[in-house]
């Protein structure tokens, strides 16, 4: 399974972004490899349409399940359609590291 996490940066001890459709990294995890991928999230910097741009993003890289601090009211039902369960991570001190051994253990 593909999971993608928001991140402020490109390193596996960066912390989560709370922003799903502006936040500058995702990093995708495959847990049945345990390899990740970082990718620039290229709507990062979208004057207007972040949110679904962003979803299209990750969509195309097959992920089942997306954590980031927060999604907004456009985002949900996009990701709803697609199938893409969309986890809440509140805790903005969590690096991406330590969501990564919450999916592994």
């Amino acid at each position: 399974m593909k999971i993608a996490i928001t991140s402020t940066g490109n390193t596996m001890d960066s912390m989560i972004d709370a922003r799903f459709g502006r936040c500058a990294w995702f990093l995708i995890y495959d847990t049945e490899t345990k390899l990740h991928n970082v990718l620039k999230n290229p709507a990062a910097e979208a004057e207007e349409g972040a949110g679904p741009a962003a979803v299209k993003f990750v969509a195309a890289q097959g992920v089942q399940k997306i954590v980031s601090g927060e999604f907004g009211v456009k985002i949900r039902p996009l990701l709803e359609e697609l199938g893409v369960e969309m986890i809440a991570n509140k805790e903005s001190e969590k690096r991406v590291s330590e969501i990564i051994e919450m999916f592994n253990n």
